[in-house]
């Protein structure tokens, strides 16, 4: 039997998007219709916001962590996290947590290694770009990193919380995010991660300047492998 997933959920379109993606592609290992356990748990994405906005990182980890421990009861064996920004608050609570945890920039970065990329254009909310989840995780295997300029963090952060995760999907968002990449790209990356989980909803290598780093579907099929080859 494969291993039991736990999904700590935050914004809803991130966490459907990833939460189907183990369902589609679970077949190609498991039989038609067939993949692992999954449990999700969500608290309010208003109180993840709250938290965030206030700049209340331990309170963030905290409800990640009330998440953990409703999943443990459920039956999972370890845990996934769709929302980029929160892995911020994952340090804080990870000597606390019941189950291993697959950290989503982790993931990433090993396929960027896997694809021979050296330098990755950061895309995401504000608080994820600015912040060292990824820089970390990218410099510790030898990657460098480029971050877009304020003022374009800071749009980006404008249409992922006014327009992705509400469902809106704008051509001018898809244009505008093409435009950064583009920048990007001049600035020497070869490859952008989408680290919103929400942005691989209008970006993707079709329409992409760059090759993409989708994080919410890697993180996906990463659990995906680990739930079959732990089982």
């Amino acid at each position: 039997m494969p291993q039991h997933i736990g999904i700590v959920g935050c914004s809803a379109e991130g966490a459907a998007l990833c939460y189907r993606t183990i369902c589609q592609e679970g077949e190609q290992f498991l039989g038609r219709y067939g993949h692992p356990q999954v449990s999700m748990h969500t608290h309010s994405f208003a109180d993840y916001m709250r938290a965030i906005q206030r700049d209340d990182w331990r309170a963030v980890g905290e409800l990640m962590l009330s998440s953990t421990e409703k999943l443990t009861n459920a039956g999972a064996d370890f845990f996934i996290c769709p929302d980029n920004t929160i892995h911020q608050a994952l340090s804080l609570i990870q000597a606390r947590l019941p189950r291993p945890f697959l950290h989503i920039a982790e993931v990433v970065t090993e396929d960027a290694v896997r694809r021979g990329f050296s330098c990755i254009g950061l895309l995401g909310t504000r608080y994820l770009v600015e912040s060292e989840v990824y820089p970390d995780a990218l410099t510790a295997r030898g990657l460098k990193y480029v971050r877009p300029e304020p003022e374009q963090r800071e749009e980006i952060n404008r249409i992922i919380f006014d327009e992705l995760v509400c469902g809106v999907f704008k051509p001018a968002a898809i244009a505008y995010h093409q435009q950064v990449i583009s920048r990007l790209k001049a600035n020497g990356c070869d490859a952008v991660v989408l680290g919103c989980t929400e942005i691989p909803l209008i970006m993707n290598d079709a329409n992409s300047p760059l090759p993409t780093l989708d994080s919410t579907r890697l993180l996906a099929r990463s659990s995906l492998k680990r739930a079959i080859a732990a089982g």
